[in-house]
């Protein structure tokens, strides 16, 4: 049951800018690169580890699996355990053969060959979803960013709206989709955001009391049992008191992950200090977000975007999203000048196969999440 009252307290008692960071990875056949189910091996061998034990969590496929950081005190803090927890996770799987990828989609396993883990919460999901659940092989960057008050967590919501097609364009990373070029820079947010319900932008909800509202009817109406049902790309987590931005493509590099985290907590304390300013979210139709979502999706960095909160809408090469989301949010973000899709289709452009491509993609995973110094 979905206990609203509780969840509103929870973001009474939150403190603002605390982070939590969650990353999932592929896990593979290291000789085939193909998915392969060993979600339980490795959350069993893990299971005496103290720190990472408690992070691994399964995420819908047995040939998946996600480290949460846990609540960090900061942005820096919560990079510093999700950077030991991932020391760890590679470490095990080399301890077991299990190879792990970290890129939007895996680019050669069939979806049909995969299997849903055995929990309580995803055998609801897959009853709900059928061929949606199915055919989700999907790897996201979730940043969880404390809000204290309710409210205020729901008109920062409400601010990223015309924000998270920008997020995406920069963490493209997923160009592979069953076993061929989809002509996509971001796949997974096609197969995901457009299949699930409840899903991609949100509407602009002004207040929780209008938030509660829509969960109570979902809820009321039996469509919906708990909020996570609830897959928007940014939402208001009701057990963390965060607003969860939900978003990005998996990176394919640990630094480039840990830049992402950096840029999002930098644009949700933006968005709330817009919020404490009595400043009003800009008014945009939905329509006009979505076309930049869609560009982003297409073209990611190598396309254009629409300045949707300009006086006059035009474009603008996306190439420049991330000094303007800097300049926005006050972000000093470190992020490479081409993005994991960009780096992949000049790999295809130059006549590489996609097995060749995901071979220098887990290369480049290998090297910077394995054999990163604890900090």
């Amino acid at each position: 049951m979905i206990d609203l009252a509780t969840a509103r307290e929870t973001f009474e008692g939150s403190a603002d800018l605390t982070v939590g960071i969650e990353e999932e990875f592929a896990l593979l056949d290291p000789e085939t690169l193909l998915l392969a189910p060993r979600f339980e091996l490795l959350r069993d061998a893990a299971a005496t580890d103290p720190i990472l034990g408690p992070s691994i969590a399964g995420e819908l496929i047995s040939s998946e699996i996600e480290i949460r950081s846990g609540a960090g005190a900061d942005a820096a803090d919560a990079r510093g355990r999700q950077a030991e927890a991932r020391r760890r996770l590679f470490g095990l799987g080399r301890a077991h053969g299990v190879g792990l990828g970290a890129t939007g989609t895996h680019p050669l396993s069939d979806y049909r060959e995969q299997h849903i883990i055995d929990t309580e919460h995803y055998h609801r999901v897959e009853d709900g979803l059928k061929y949606v659940a199915w055919r989700n092989n999907t790897f996201s960057l979730h940043v969880h960013v404390g809000i204290q008050g309710a409210d205020r967590a729901v008109r920062v919501c409400d601010r990223l709206r015309p924000v998270l097609p920008l997020l995406l364009a920069v963490s493209a990373n997923s160009p592979y989709v069953d076993g061929r070029d989809s002509g996509l820079h971001s796949a997974r947010s096609q197969i995901f955001t457009k299949s699930f319900p409840r899903c991609g932008i949100p509407d602009a909800f002004g207040s929780w009391s209008a938030w509660a509202d829509y969960v109570d009817l979902l809820v009321r109406t039996g469509s919906i049992v708990e909020f996570t049902q609830l897959w928007w790309s940014v939402r208001p987590h009701h057990s963390f008191g965060t607003v969860e931005v939900r978003i990005c493509d998996a990176q394919m590099t640990a630094a480039e992950s840990d830049g992402l985290a950096a840029l999002i907590v930098a644009c949700v304390g933006r968005a709330a200090e817009e919020v404490d300013a009595g400043a009003a979210p800009p008014d945009l139709p939905g329509r006009l977000i979505e076309e930049n979502m869609w560009r982003a999706i297409r073209y990611g960095l190598d396309g254009r975007l629409l300045d949707i909160e300009a006086p006059r809408v035009e474009e603008y090469p996306a190439g420049e999203v991330l000094d303007r989301l800097k300049a926005w949010s006050g972000s000093d973000a470190v992020l490479p000048e081409l993005n994991g899709a960009q780096r992949q289709r000049r790999l295809i452009d130059a006549g590489a196969t996609p097995a060749e491509v995901y071979a220098e993609c887990l290369r480049e995973t290998q090297s910077t999440y394995a054999e990163e110094p604890v900090r």
